[in-house]
């Protein structure tokens, strides 16, 4: 089984090139943000935690999106493999989704991190806020915190993986095809 993290700034076109993982390796595509609306959506246990939380505009707790991946991996057990997208966020998430991919006898195969610049990331997602109306990608200010955020709080789990040999760096720059075929070259090691 293939699983991967899909890694990056904002910006650095994870969204992109996760459809091109999925249509190339036949992998599930588990994002947590999707995987919390339709949980949500049909009223299950963990959907109605997460909801409790929501409503209150509190993080929804790892214990409880790790339960929602979980669920998701054993009801797809004949699956070729997953991409992970918006989590882990932080190592501690890292290390828990680590630990639940070794017991599910399914590990991590690596983390894909796809590497642009600032000023590109910059200019990406003010092209994405004109086109997508997307207010977090039209203020520069703003852009350059969730970076700034992304630097303190998320790149640090690349240090988890990188002993694991499981931390794969891809220049992301140029254009989605070429992005794709340096991702595409690596997954075909792995």
């Amino acid at each position: 089984m293939l699983n991967l993290v899909l890694f990056g700034p904002p910006g650095a076109g994870k969204g992109t090139q996760a459809e091109f993982l999925i249509d190339s390796f036949g992998l599930i595509h588990l994002s947590t943000g999707d995987l919390l609306r339709s949980e949500i959506a049909d009223g299950t246990e963990l959907g109605l935690k997460a909801k409790s939380f929501m409503d209150k505009g509190e993080l929804v707790p790892d214990e409880v999106v790790i339960g929602m991946i979980k669920s998701k991996l054993d009801n797809n057990r004949d699956a070729k493999g997953f991409i992970f997208d918006g989590f882990p966020r932080t190592v501690d998430q890292a290390k828990t989704l680590d630990t639940l991919l070794n017991d599910n006898g399914t590990p991590m195969s690596g983390m894909l991190c796809l590497e642009v610049e600032k000023e590109e990331l910059i200019s990406r997602l003010l092209n994405r806020g004109k086109i997508s109306g997307r207010a977090d990608d039209q203020n520069q200010k703003v852009i350059e915190n969730r970076i700034a955020v992304y630097n303190e709080k998320t790149l640090p789990i690349i240090e988890y993986f990188k002993p694991q040999n499981k931390h794969f760096g891809i220049n992301g720059m140029g254009s989605i095809e070429d992005i794709a075929e340096r991702i595409k070259a690596v997954v075909e090691k792995l």
